[in-house]
């Protein structure tokens, strides 16, 4: 499979960032991460009887302490990345979770509330150091926005799956079908119009979340609901036994940005 970034600053002089670069690779592998965190938060709140706050605790403690390594470390480190990655869309399920249902606002409120969460940061991140664009995350104040972002939007894209999917309508398929769709809808974007590549990005990276968020909830929701009645611990087996064979089958390397 080809690492030919997707997403690449127009610079002559570019210096590595600490994030990877966007690949076809990295959309494969981000979308079963988004699973994994739909089937493990799932597994801990629900399964195990935790409880949507009590497993939030937990999953956002694991998140606090990853993304202090990530920005502490000195470069580009595929594992410790897509731990953290994985660390916050199951903060975000259990996140999410709590706030449409016992905060009982709704799946529309929660969605309401975490898109202006995450609008906020995308706003504040770029008024503070003038981009949001990946290919700039080199410094610790831009991993700090972009792992804030990153995690607001994981929250935002389970509440938004779950959205379609129940007050919709359209159940587990034909909630995943749609977000499928408007991904595509990115990638003709990308290759075919002058779009800003940096909002495309962004949209991709939301819209992989309710996806995820959406296959997960059809393979281990009840038959009587949609789903497939997978064991949530084993579906979140399998999903991670995935993600660590492509991480380390496919060229995981840092993104490159333009210098200042």
């Amino acid at each position: 499979m080809s690492d030919t970034p997707i997403f690449q600053g127009d610079a002559d002089a570019e210096t590595l960032a600490k994030v990877p670069a966007v690949t076809l690779g990295f959309w494969i592998i981000k979308i079963l991460a988004t699973t994994l965190g739909e089937t493990g938060g799932d597994t801990v709140s629900m399964t195990l009887d935790w409880g949507y706050l009590a497993a939030t605790g937990l999953f956002a403690a694991v998140l606090v302490l990853l993304v202090w390594m990530q920005i502490a470390a000195g470069g580009f480190h595929p594992a410790l990345y897509w731990a953290t990655i994985i660390a916050s869309t199951t903060a975000g399920t259990t996140m999410a979770d709590f706030a449409t249902r016992s905060l009982g606002i709704g799946y529309t409120g929660g969605s309401l509330l975490l898109l202006a969460l995450v609008l906020g940061s995308l706003w504040l991140w770029h008024r503070t150091l003038g981009s949001v664009d990946v290919n700039r995350v080199a410094s610790a104040r831009a991993e700090t926005f972009y792992w804030i972002t990153i995690t607001f939007s994981q929250t935002l894209g389970t509440a938004l799956g779950d959205w379609l999917a129940d007050t919709g309508g359209l159940g587990y398929i034909g909630a995943a079908a749609i977000f499928a769709a408007m991904l595509a809808v990115c990638g003709l974007m990308l290759f075919f119009t002058s779009a800003s590549r940096v909002m495309l990005f962004w949209a991709a990276f939301i819209l992989t979340r309710p996806l995820g968020a959406a296959v997960g909830d059809f393979l281990d929701k009840p038959v009587a609901k949609g789903g497939l009645d997978f064991s949530r611990p084993l579906a979140s087996a399998v999903l991670a036994v995935a993600i660590i064979a492509l991480v380390a089958l496919i060229p995981q390397r840092a993104g490159r940005h333009p210098q200042t």
